[in-house]
């Protein structure tokens, strides 16, 4: 039996260790006051002189900044830990197996040590001298996000083509409608909030895509109190742009699911619209394997499967998945499975069909209650069996 001394002495430690620190983080030592989240990929050239502006502009605050690196290719996660041995106020987040801004400003707000945090990118495009009165109105205490806007009088788009910025200004307005309010610049990648605003919609959130701001406040739902400061994008210093024709995608993929009040994700509507693009697969090979090839309907029928199924698995791979995205013998394995989550899927669809037309026989109805028990099964199967996370 432990002497009375001993376990005292651990019932000691065991209270230090519970008991909560200072409500006030002003009260706690050394804790800094503004985390700045810079997501990162392939931006070696950088992340230095990001580095050394963040350090000017934030001069005489207490700061740290959170570089989250997926994986980059180029070793800017080892330029950033070069940074990091030489300043403790510097941290590197290193994804394996992850992809995706969204995600990584989440991972980055989650894992910062201060009340308020900031997004910022590591393309020198924002202009990081709006940290310092951004941090000013988040202490003012009437503000839970304060956004950098392009939009607002005083901002611009710098070097924007009239292209662009024709884009950028109607998916301002598409997002405005998503929202029920209006921002002057909801798609703003660079921002500054409450930490325990992410903290709280965490779990909602989608881990997808590019418009973190925009998911974050529409997730809120009208509950954040929001103002803007005005600044000029400017130009990169370094590396190429990583957006890609994908974002409009994403874009359109976060407006549905937050219309439908997150009941669809972003991840199941793409997967979905691939399966779309998989029955028109099936019913162009059909029809040519019947009339140029006059292959039997069963046989042109299972041909049509098969190539439907390799289509979708291809474009989900590429699309859907793309932040673990099946590579070299990955891409053989994960479409063997594919085939066996969706030969069970097609199994479940027929089934449901079945049951719905025996119930009531509108067959347009049923149809599309065994279609989407299809869909359904197989998202949820390839999620499990296919692309899961390793």
């Amino acid at each position: 039996m432990a002497a009375p001394e001993a376990a005292d002495i651990r019932l000691a430690v065991m209270n230090d260790a519970i008991r909560p620190g200072p409500e006030n983080p002003s009260q706690a030592a050394g804790l800094p006051q503004v985390s700045v989240v810079v997501p990162t990929f392939n931006e070696r050239d950088n992340v230095t002189v990001l580095y050394r502006r963040l350090a000017a502009t934030l001069a005489g605050i207490a700061w740290e900044v959170v570089f989250v690196d997926d994986n980059s290719p180029d070793g800017t996660w080892e330029v950033v830990r070069g940074l990091a041995r030489q300043d403790q106020r510097v941290r590197c987040i290193r994804r394996i197996g992850r992809r995706g801004l969204s995600g990584a400003c989440i991972e980055g707000i989650l894992a910062s040590s201060a009340p308020y945090a900031a997004v910022i990118d590591a393309d020198l495009q924002h202009d990081e001298k709006l940290l310092k009165p951004m941090l000013e109105k988040m202490r003012e205490g009437a503000t839970d996000v304060v956004i950098g806007t392009r939009y607002a009088e005083g901002g611009s788009t710098g070097s924007f083509s009239s292209g662009r910025k024709w884009i950028s200004v109607t998916a301002t307005r598409v997002a405005n409608i998503v929202l029920g309010r209006k921002l002057s610049d909801p798609l703003s990648g660079f921002f500054m909030l409450r930490r325990d605003v992410v903290e709280d919609i965490a779990p909602k959130l989608s881990t997808q895509g590019f418009k973190i701001l925009l998911d974050i406040v529409a997730t809120a739902r009208g509950e954040l109190r929001v103002k803007e400061i005005p600044f000029t994008f400017g130009s990169r210093l370094h590396g190429e742009s990583k957006l890609d024709s994908m974002v409009a995608l994403d874009f359109l993929g976060l407006v549905l699911a937050k219309l439908t009040h997150d009941v669809v994700s972003l991840r199941f509507l793409l997967f979905a619209m691939v399966g779309s693009i998989g029955l028109f697969v099936h019913l162009a090979t059909l029809f040519v394997a019947l009339e140029f090839f006059n292959v039997p309907f069963a046989e042109a029928q299972a041909a049509g499967a098969l190539v439907a199924m390799t289509s979708n698995f291809i474009l989900n791979n590429f699309l859907t998945y793309r932040d673990q995205r099946l590579k070299g013998f990955g891409i053989l394995r994960g479409l063997l499975l594919f085939y066996l989550v969706c030969s069970v899927g097609l199994l479940a669809n027929v089934g449901v069909a079945f049951s719905v037309y025996d119930q009531e026989p509108i067959w347009w109805l049923a149809g599309a209650a065994g279609a989407l028990m299809g869909v359904v099964w197989n998202y949820a199967m390839s999620g499990l069996f296919v692309w899961r996370k390793r």
